[in-house]
């Protein structure tokens, strides 16, 4: 019954640890394309091949559902792999529209037209390939109308957090901000629109300012899957071993992985 789990990298971690916490006794197996990352400097059909590539292998591990944890993925790829690709026996969700459901305040399954939200100046940070994919505002405006969104493309922040160089991620962040900052000067709501973003979340939180809600992915993904898998418990696969797999090295990734989670993290290779 395991779910799989996709990321470029490192940053899916946060987004597999939330959802091993939410539903501990749920088998997940993890597959980070080290080899290939960083996602957010490739273009789509770069993004799309990939991404498939990964799926195939995990659902030959017997998961039949796979959460795209990766952003850039989920914005350049996943509509593309729903439409084209994609079986009517399995499943691949990404990480936007659980989101976007909860700044806009709608349950899951609520299709009702596009209306007017509380929330109505939003700041995205993400990959600069996730910014140019404009996904978020299209998913934002199947359900909410008037919504200014000011996206940021936030180059350097992930190969930092990658490379464990906390000084330069904390560094850039700031950066990133302040560019934003003058050109939506009062946010009422900012997005954490990559996986590694929560690792800077206080960061992000202190140079926004108390008057910012600061929307991060992990928690809201694993809530959503919980959900999801209660309403649609066929898409639970026949996978039954949690492992961890990277197309990378995987010593060095395992590494990598221990010091992002702060705990022992093994892969092996796909």
């Amino acid at each position: 019954m395991a779910v799989g789990i996709f990321d470029s990298g490192i940053g899916g971690l946060t987004v597999l640890d939330a959802i091993a916490r939410r539903l501990p006794d749920l088998p997940l197996v993890y597959l980070g394309d080290n080899a290939h990352a960083p996602y957010g400097v490739r273009d789509a059909d770069d993004i799309f091949n990939l991404t498939c590539a990964a799926v195939e292998r995990l659902w030959a591990e017997g998961c039949d559902l796979v959460i795209l944890a990766c952003n850039t993925a989920s914005a350049a790829a996943l509509k593309r792999m729903q439409e084209t690709w994609v079986p009517a026996d399995k499943r691949v969700l990404g990480v936007f529209v659980p989101m976007i459901e909860a700044l806009t305040e709608r349950q899951w399954g609520d299709n009702s037209p596009p209306r007017e939200v509380a929330v109505r100046h939003v700041a995205l940070f993400a990959t600069p390939a996730t910014v140019a994919s404009r996904a978020f505002q299209r998913e934002l405006a199947f359900r909410a109308i008037g919504v200014d969104v000011e996206a940021q493309p936030c180059g350097g922040v992930v190969d930092a957090i990658e490379q464990g160089d906390e000084i330069l991620a904390e560094a850039l962040v700031r950066s990133h901000v302040e560019a934003l900052k003058r050109r939506m000067p009062h946010p009422q709501a900012a997005v954490l629109g990559c996986t590694h973003y929560p690792l800077m979340e206080d960061v992000f939180a202190a140079a926004l300012g108390p008057d910012v809600t600061v929307y991060s992915q992990a928690r809201l993904v694993a809530e959503s899957l919980a959900d999801y898998l209660t309403r649609r418990p066929e898409f639970l696969g026949a996978g039954t071993q949690s492992k961890f797999m990277t197309t990378g090295d995987p010593a060095r990734v395992s590494d990598k992985s221990t010091q992002f989670l702060r705990r022992r993290i093994s892969f092996e290779a796909a």
